[in-house]
């Protein structure tokens, strides 16, 4: 598949966090999960995010995707402030701009490989070409006719970044991509992330507990208890 990024040739933001909160529960049991988060990720930037279990990263994941909302702050995506949109609004972001990868894959197991990515691009309005050629370049052509419970994780997790990168998105966000996988796979996942963010322009904002799997990253930032507590955000 020939994608269309264009490289960053500045440091103007595609996605802002700004003065994040985020609680759950009700009452005496709300827990206050992000407190004042700030966040600004450059055009074409590899960033990893750092922290313990529980500290708020996947969270804040969900929120830059517009998985869900802030309960105050702005989450501003490309130049676009999210805030105030409704639910339609922010459904075209996601499918035109976002890619996303997970630790369990979210793959259709009544879906072979291939028929994951072209429902994910039909969903979008977008043709098939191509499709088999992106599935070469990522190694995994020759099992795409199988369902995903058939392929190996690392197969699977493959064919999971092949999907989220399938209609050419801005940005990239994945949630600790490599925790199921052993660490050839891992390299090889990771790679797959580096090539695209160096050569297409792929945003790329992923979430991890590895020192090793965050220093593929250009930037890394830490989070602790709800914040951001160390670099440069």
């Amino acid at each position: 598949m020939t994608h269309s990024y264009k490289m960053a040739n500045s440091n103007r933001h595609i996605l802002e966090a700004r003065d994040i909160h985020k609680s759950f529960g009700m009452g005496s049991a709300r827990e206050h999960v992000l407190r004042g988060v700030n966040l600004y990720v450059g055009k074409g930037e590899f960033l990893a995010v750092m922290g313990p279990s529980g500290c708020g990263k996947s969270t804040l994941l969900h929120l830059l995707g517009l998985m869900d909302g802030p309960d105050s702050g702005n989450i501003i995506i490309d130049g676009q402030d999210t805030s105030g949109m409704d639910e339609q609004s922010l459904a075209r972001i996601r499918r035109k701009k976002i890619g996303f990868v997970f630790q369990r894959f979210n793959l259709l197991n009544v879906l072979n490989g291939y028929d994951n990515i072209a429902l994910s691009l039909r969903i979008r309005g977008l043709d098939t070409d191509g499709i088999d050629e992106l599935l070469a370049s990522m190694g995994i052509a020759e099992v795409a006719r199988k369902n995903p419970e058939k392929l190996s994780m690392g197969q699977q997790q493959r064919l999971a970044v092949a999907r989220a990168i399938a209609h050419k998105p801005d940005i990239l966000l994945a949630d600790e991509p490599t925790g199921s996988l052993d660490s050839a796979n891992a390299r090889i996942v990771l790679d797959l992330f580096k090539r695209a963010n160096q050569y297409d322009g792929l945003t790329v904002v992923m979430i991890t507990h590895s020192p090793a799997v965050a220093s593929v990253a250009d930037r890394v930032v830490y989070m602790k208890d709800g914040k951001i507590i160390d670099g440069n955000s």
